[in-house]
């Protein structure tokens, strides 16, 4: 399912909600686990797992990019900067397992956007097929997809 772009805030943010049929703390385990993490973000680590620490995106140059850890509330809340914007994983508990709402609020909109979009849509679906012990083969392929749908979502907002 496509991110919905929600315009109401004081900035635009793509708002990604997915179902996952497994517990909180199998989902957050995937996203604050390092060694489970970089099964879906390789490029991610995650220093210290507390509000003001950093997790660190390795460009494969021998570069990092540092991104601050702005929330984290355990098995809830997990939020940091990603360049300009910043995003939030916000799990909640339910009837069937649990709901991530994953937003990426943003405070710019680059031609860049869409790609970053069309990444974290593939990343939730690599968790999912993580978490039912499955393999997504093509990675790439589902990207490309994806990118156009965003193309012409940020465009049809009008950002």
């Amino acid at each position: 399912m496509l991110a919905k772009i929600d315009k109401s805030g004081e900035f635009a943010a793509a708002v990604f909600t997915r179902q996952f049929y497994y517990s909180i703390d199998e989902v957050w385990s995937y996203l604050t686990n390092n060694d489970k993490l970089q099964q879906w973000f390789p490029e991610l680590e995650i220093q210290k797992l507390e509000k003001g620490s950093e997790i660190l995106f390795d460009m494969k140059d021998g570069n990092y990019e540092k991104m601050e850890i702005l929330e984290v509330e355990p098995k809830s809340i997990l939020a940091f900067t990603w360049d300009k914007n910043s995003v939030q994983f916000e799990l909640a508990a339910n009837s069937f397992g649990c709901k991530l709402v994953f937003k990426e609020y943003l405070h710019e909109v680059t031609d860049h956007t869409p790609k970053d979009l069309a990444g974290w849509h593939v990343c939730l679906e690599v968790i999912q097929a993580l978490l039912d012990g499955t393999t997504i083969r093509n990675r790439r392929s589902l990207w490309n997809r994806w990118y156009k749908k965003y193309q012409e979502a940020i465009e049809e907002a009008g950002l």
